[in-house]
C-alpha cells in the first residue's frame, strides 16, 4: 500500500487530497504545515509527499529543504502543489528538492497519474 502525505494550511485542499487519494487506495496522512510535516515524518515512512508553498509556521520550500537534509526520507518523491506556477518558484523547488509541480486546481486522474509515476 502505497502512503502519501500531504501539506497544505488549506483544511479544504486537504479534505480533497484525502478524497481523491484514498479514493485511489492510497494511505494519507496529514500535516497543517511545514513544521506539522516535519514532525508526521518522524513518525511516518511516505512512499510519496505532497506540499503546498504559501504556509504559515514554515513554507514549501523550507519543508523539502528540511526533507532533504535527513537520510531518512532524502529520497522520497516529493511534488509541489500550489496556486503559483511561475518559473522562478518552479526552479527555485527543484533546487530545493522537488520531484514535480502541480498547479491548483488540480486534476484528480493527473494527481493520482503522478503520485503513481513517482512512487514507481
Amino acid at each position: 500500500m502505497i502512503t502519501i502525505l500531504t501539506v497544505d494550511d488549506s483544511r479544504t485542499m486537504r479534505d480533497m487530497l484525502r478524497l481523491v487519494l484514498v479514493d485511489a487506495h492510497f494511505t494519507v496522512v496529514q500535516a497543517v504545515d511545514g513544521v506539522h510535516g516535519l514532525e508526521v515524518l518522524q513518525q511516518s515512512e511516505p512512499d510519496v509527499i505532497i506540499t503546498d508553498i504559501n504556509m504559515p509556521n514554515l513554507d514549501g520550500f523550507g519543508f523539502i529543504e528540511e526533507v532533504r537534509r535527513t537520510s531518512r526520507h532524502g529520497a522520497t518523491p516529493i511534488l509541489v502543489l500550489s496556486t503559483e506556477g511561475d518559473t522562478e518558484k518552479k526552479q527555485r523547488a527543484r533546487q530545493a528538492g522537488a520531484t514535480g509541480w502541480i498547479v491548483k486546481p488540480f486534476d484528480p486522474v493527473k494527481l493520482v497519474d503522478a503520485v503513481r509515476r513517482v512512487a514507481a
